[in-house]
């Protein structure tokens, strides 16, 4: 780690171009964020980082998770795999935001959040998209990224559990009584973005491992969720189902798209091929400006 507080490693560009040489760019800050652990949230912002890059966008990548920092491990684990079998796998401009050491909590808000202002800095003179994986837990961080975030992508696993960080349902009827403490701080975000004349954060969430199977308790937690997003505002989309190869995939470093690259030994299936479907459609579903004209080749 850096004195400054920061890690970093990986780089996207294989002209060396580095911030001191590139111009000032317009770039979108997408946050990948919950306050519960277990929804997939490293693995959506791992695939959709490596989805941008072979779209050919310059993407940055930021670790806010100072704990289980699942997100820098799994680029640590690719870049290890590039190593070893001498692949030219795309990798994001990787920065990793440390929590503060200082007693005091202003100074030490203070010094977190200039170390994240540097390194969105330092990204975005270089990258088109920054993706942020935030806590999985309410800290002054995770604040700051979903107050900095353009889009803002919530995984919840599909189940009341899950639901109850979004919104309080009647015990009998299932029905939304009103938005739930992550929703109330989503919309605290979103009128810090308003006073401050950013442009509106546009929210989504993805339903995380559904069941193939149309169970009723499936089908109300739809209910609830079609409910709620047009009350507090934000948008449905399908996530990732429960598949063993997001599990087997984390150690190798790899996505579902790097599959047929050199030295992978994962036999491609058909399972595979709907699993790249659903990472297509959450892709095409946030509705990126930077990829309105692009080919998607997921």
């Amino acid at each position: 780690m850096a004195a400054d507080g920061f890690g970093s490693f990986g780089s996207a560009h294989e002209d060396g171009t580095r911030e001191n040489d590139a111009a000032a760019r317009p770039c979108r800050i997408i946050t990948i964020g919950n306050e519960k652990g277990g929804a997939g949230k490293s693995t959506v912002a791992m695939h959709l980082c490596i989805a941008l890059l072979r779209q050919g966008k310059r993407v940055g990548a930021i670790d806010l998770d100072v704990r289980q920092r699942s997100f820098t491990r799994y680029l640590e684990n690719r870049y290890r795999w590039i190593e070893t079998t001498s692949s030219r796998l795309p990798m994001p401009d990787m920065i990793r935001v440390d929590a503060s050491a200082l007693r005091s909590l202003d100074e030490a808000e203070a010094e977190e959040a200039n170390r994240l202002e540097a390194a969105i800095k330092r990204l975005s003179t270089v990258c088109d998209v920054i993706i942020i994986d935030a806590p999985g837990s309410d800290t002054f961080l995770s604040r700051l990224a979903h107050e900095k975030a353009e889009t803002l992508i919530t995984p919840l696993n599909d189940s009341f559990v899950d639901f109850d960080l979004l919104g309080d349902v009647n015990p009998q009827t299932l029905q939304v009584l009103r938005p739930s403490f992550y929703s109330e701080m989503v919309w605290s975000c979103r009128k810090t973005r308003a006073q401050q004349r950013k442009r509106p954060l546009d929210w989504i969430v993805m339903r995380n491992r559904t069941s193939p199977l149309e169970a009723r308790n499936k089908q109300k937690v739809g209910e609830a969720m079609d409910n709620l997003s047009k009350r507090v505002g934000f948008r449905i989309a399908p996530g990732l189902s429960e598949r063993v190869i997001y599990r087997e995939l984390f150690p190798a470093g790899l996505t579902l798209l790097d599959l047929t690259e050199k030295g992978s030994n994962f036999a491609f299936t058909m399972s595979h091929v709907a699993a790249r479907q659903e990472l297509r459609e959450l892709v095409l579903m946030l509705k990126l400006p930077e990829l309105a004209d692009a080919d998607l080749v997921i």
